[in-house]
Order: structure tokens, then C-alpha cells, then sequence
């Protein structure tokens, strides 16, 4: 199994609400994701972090092997969900290890 976690922070200049419906749109993208792709085992987008934390959203996933979490990574649907997440984040911040 590989594990692909991901974490971001919403750019500064977004409104806490902008911030809310930014999150709603990337967990819902993202998470469709799960059911295009095969080898995801599971896929699934925190928005609602402690505030102990340093990053505002993460995405947790599975795969059935490296060559799964390649297939993720350039499918359109993804692409897609990554433009969009590349529009309102920075500070991206990734880990790829196998289990």
C-alpha cells in the first residue's frame, strides 16, 4: 500500500467565508476522485483541523501501489481538482510512503 497525505494553507488574502466554500469545492472534488480512479482504497479531505494544527486542509489517501497513486495523479479529474486547489492554497506540503 502506498499513503499519500497532502496539506495546504488557503492563501491569506481569502475571507473566512471564501475559505469555507474553497474547502467545500476541494473535499467534494477531490473525493470524487476516489470513484474514477482505479487501485484508490480510500481518499478523503479534512477540513476541520484542530487548531493545534499549521496547515488548513489535508488530503489522506491510499493506494493499491505506486503505480495506482501515478495513475491518480494525472487523471484529468484530478488535474482538474488540482488547478483549482492550486488557485486559493500555498504553502503545499507532501508525503509518499509505502506501508
Amino acid at each position: 500500500m502506498v499513503n499519500h497525505i497532502v496539506m495546504w494553507n488557503f492563501k491569506a488574502e481569502l475571507s473566512g467565508q471564501e475559505k469555507q466554500e474553497a474547502a467545500s469545492r476541494i473535499k467534494r472534488e477531490l473525493e470524487a476522485v476516489k470513484e474514477q480512479v482505479p487501485g484508490v482504497v480510500s481518499l478523503s479531505v479534512v477540513t476541520d483541523g484542530l487548531p493545534s494544527g499549521n496547515k488548513d486542509i489535508g488530503l489522506i489517501s491510499v493506494f493499491e501501489s505506486v503505480e495506482a497513486l501515478h495513475n491518480y495523479q494525472v487523471h484529468p479529474a484530478h488535474v482538474a481538482a488540482g488547478q483549482y486547489v492550486g488557485s486559493v492554497t500555498e504553502g503545499r506540503c507532501c508525503l509518499d510512503y509505502e506501508a
